[in-house]
């Protein structure tokens, strides 16, 4: 193996794996971030007192719990496409992403609002407090420093999750990838320098997290 040669190669391929990974921290982030709004929806609908939100809730979650984030995302994908509307693949990965973290988010957040004291929730009402203040104010903060490690890991979770978009056309980093060792041939080369960005990225995340929990505990 000529080690020189073997560099310039992956020096080269870093460009083009750079705007992949790119994409996929993008989408990765928007699916979080709305997965997490989603989520507190979600388990807001399990934990009221109607019996069809609370059923419709607990469907929901069994759903995208139980079936393939790929086979999720074709159906986001092909069902627009087959109704005459053309939904652009970053779209439909969007979508998809979010509304299956969002399932997983609802479980992860919802332990997290069982654990506040309910005499924070009476203390909250007798100072006039509407519900939108309590929840986002007093018990959205506690939520997510009681839960932050699983958040994190669910995060993480997307991010790898993330790899099969590239089924719906979308230049994410694994598509990126396959698109390189068509070309090139050599697909151990470029498969291995996608497996260290995505490695990066999971480990920016874990470190990123640490971080902020340090912080938090300082506070406290």
């Amino acid at each position: 193996m000529n080690v020189p040669d073997l560099l310039t190669r992956c020096i080269g391929y870093l460009p083009q794996l750079l705007d992949g990974a790119l994409t996929t921290l993008w989408l990765s982030a928007v699916a979080v971030v709305c997965g997490f709004f989603a989520g507190i929806f979600i388990y807001t609908m399990s934990a009221s007192d109607s019996r069809l939100m609370a059923t419709t809730a607990r469907v929901y979650v069994s759903v995208f719990r139980g079936t393939p984030v790929l086979a999720q995302l074709l159906v986001f994908y092909y069902v627009p496409s087959a109704l005459g509307l053309a939904l652009p693949g970053a779209v439909a990965a969007a979508v998809g992403l979010s509304l299956n973290t969002a399932a997983y988010q609802s479980q992860i957040l919802g332990a997290g609002f069982r654990s506040i004291p309910r005499g924070q929730i009476e203390a909250a009402r007798t100072f006039n407090l509407t519900r939108r203040q309590t929840l986002w104010h007093i018990e959205v903060p506690q939520v997510i420093a009681a839960t932050l490690p699983a958040l994190v890991s669910e995060m993480i979770d997307i991010v790898k999750a993330s790899a099969v978009i590239s089924v719906i056309a979308v230049t994410d980093l694994t598509r990126v990838g396959q698109q390189l060792a068509s070309s090139t041939y050599r697909p151990l080369e470029v498969y291995t320098l996608a497996a260290c960005f995505y490695l990066a990225i999971t480990t920016l995340l874990s470190l990123a997290a640490h971080g902020y929990e340090r912080r938090i505990a300082k506070r406290a």
